[in-house]
């Protein structure tokens, strides 16, 4: 059976609502709860936004059994030396709870924010493995000196570490060769949302998760690892609306995505009247088709 995560998105204003929309999924019975980690997001610009790292902390303190994470974070604005050190932090906080959720970064704001210039998506990759690799390293050390290309930290302490050894586990978000084999040698779990771009159609969704998911077993033998050493996590993406239309669409989606050989589903969590997510009218198919 196919467990069940949540996107709850860092809009919610008082920041509050956040957290109760945390408790809730807790409740539910949910494994995970995500958040996205953006500085903002297109769809929502001209609205409240708040940071991801201090939600999640005030999510730690207000739950005490689902597990939380970033869905995904990104290199467009995080340097790998504070963001592991908040990290470190969080996992402490939250008793071992943290999820990391990385990926390479798309060409949105976050990627123009500070600045920076645009860059071709070999050039996202290659700052990806370098980021991955060095977030790696600072969470598995307790001093760290490295020298890289784009990154660089000089006598970095990570005291007293992560309460998970050897370090909070990394959800690699993924769906090209060169991201899957990073997958493949850095993540515990592996996230996609399909294939690239707007294409929802049912069949193309399904097609390109099975060749995903087929690329993922050659990394993994590449990189020497055995082909159940990576849980698999597929995100429905928040205007993926056709899985929620009846008890038995949604009961054929998970049935069809646990045989292609995915171990979790991650939804977005209810949102207030037409914005997304999983519909209220649509949790007890859920639960029932979840075992909750």
């Amino acid at each position: 059976m196919l467990e069940l995560s949540s996107i709850v998105l860092p809009d919610r204003q008082p920041p509050a609502e956040f957290i109760a929309d945390v408790r809730s999924a807790e409740d539910f019975g949910v494994r995970t709860v995500w958040t996205y980690d953006h500085l903002t997001w297109p769809p929502l610009r001209d609205g409240p936004w708040h940071a991801a790292v201090p939600l999640l902390a005030a999510a730690a303190m207000a739950t005490d059994r689902v597990r939380l994470g970033t869905q995904v974070a990104t290199p467009n604005f995080r340097h790998p030396v504070p963001f592991a050190k908040e990290l470190m932090t969080l996992d402490q906080l939250s008793a071992g709870r943290l999820e990391l959720g990385v990926g390479a970064g798309s060409e949105s704001a976050d990627a123009a924010v500070l600045g920076d210039r645009p860059r071709t998506r070999r050039e996202r990759t290659d700052r990806f493995a370098e980021w991955v690799g060095l977030l790696d390293h600072l969470l598995t050390h307790p001093v760290s000196t490295v020298r890289g290309e784009r990154y660089t930290a000089i006598e970095a302490r990570q005291m007293p570490g992560c309460v998970q050894r050897p370090r909070v586990p990394f959800t690699v978000a993924a769906a090209g060769p060169r991201a899957l084999r990073l997958a493949a040698r850095h993540g515990q779990a592996w996230v996609t949302y399909g294939p690239y771009g707007a294409q929802r159609e049912p069949e193309t969704w399904f097609a390109a998760l099975e060749d995903q998911q087929a690329a993922l077993r050659d990394a993994l033998a590449e990189a020497h690892r055995p082909a159940g050493a990576v849980r698999r996590v597929v995100q429905l993406a928040l205007d993926l609306r056709w899985p929620f239309e009846s008890a038995a669409r949604y009961q054929d989606t998970v049935g069809r995505l646990a045989a292609i050989g995915f171990d979790e589903i991650t939804v977005h969590w209810c949102r207030p009247g037409d914005a997304g997510g999983v519909p209220a009218a649509a949790l007890g198919f859920l639960a029932e088709a979840h075992g909750r």
